[in-house]
């Protein structure tokens, strides 16, 4: 868990965001052992997941969780023909990630420490215009005094991400208008490989999660996130 922002996906043309989703599908499709695409309600799970902010690597360990168990049991000849099947295992990985990184028992979970890393970096963030600095520099405050408190994870993510949704609209509001066309620009383009495979509902998705990446980056800032691609 760091709050430094990770710019090489973005810099060779990637998009840490569709990733995700491929990782899911890529991963699903090798264990389950020939070729199955994924189903539009396939895919409105792994939002649900990605939305959540459930880590990739929570999401297959649930992923392989569940196709263990059904190769071990008596339906075992029954092909598994649907994410859905994995989905109570990703909750049970989901819920012992989030106890691991409440008791700092998971390598590297340290929220009281990523949440100072973040209030530094919101403080010293260059380049931002006179009303996202003064935001920047409260959030970086609000953030200070929660560290100080106890760290609920479900609680603290959703804190974070509603002072996040304020900054990025300040963001949008100073940032002008050709530099909203060129980021969105690059996000379409990041985003072409994705395009004929993911629904529209996700694909606006992770639309939305790009350019909010790609704002925040633009300042030296992560995602206002205990979830880290």
């Amino acid at each position: 868990m760091s709050a430094k922002p990770a710019g090489s996906d973005a810099e060779q043309g990637r998009d840490p965001e569709a990733d995700y989703y491929q990782g899911v599908e890529e991963f699903f499709v090798s264990r389950r052992g020939d070729p199955l695409f994924l189903s539009n309600a396939d895919w409105l799970l792994v939002k649900g997941w990605r939305t959540q902010g459930i880590p990739l690597r929570v999401v297959l360990r649930g992923i392989a969780d569940a196709l263990d168990a059904h190769a071990h049991s008596w339906s075992r000849e029954r092909k598994v023909t649907s994410l859905a099947y994995c989905r109570n295992e990703v909750e049970a990985a989901r819920e012992r990630w989030e106890r691991a990184l409440s008791l700092g028992a998971e390598v590297g979970a340290d929220p009281g420490g990523f949440l100072e890393e973040l209030a530094r970096a919101l403080a010293e963030a260059p380049g931002l215009g006179p009303r996202a600095g003064a935001l920047a520099r409260e959030l970086s405050r609000e953030i200070r005094e929660r560290a100080r408190g106890p760290l609920a994870v479900r609680e603290l993510e959703g804190w974070l991400l509603s002072r996040e949704a304020k900054l990025l609209e300040v963001l949008r509001e100073e940032l002008a208008e050709e530099g909203v066309a060129r980021a969105e620009a690059e996000v379409e383009a990041a985003l072409a490989p994705y395009r004929e495979r993911l629904p529209a509902l996700v694909l606006d998705q992770v639309r939305r999660e790009s350019m909010a990446r790609k704002l925040l980056e633009a300042h030296g800032l992560p995602r206002l996130s205990l979830f880290v691609l």
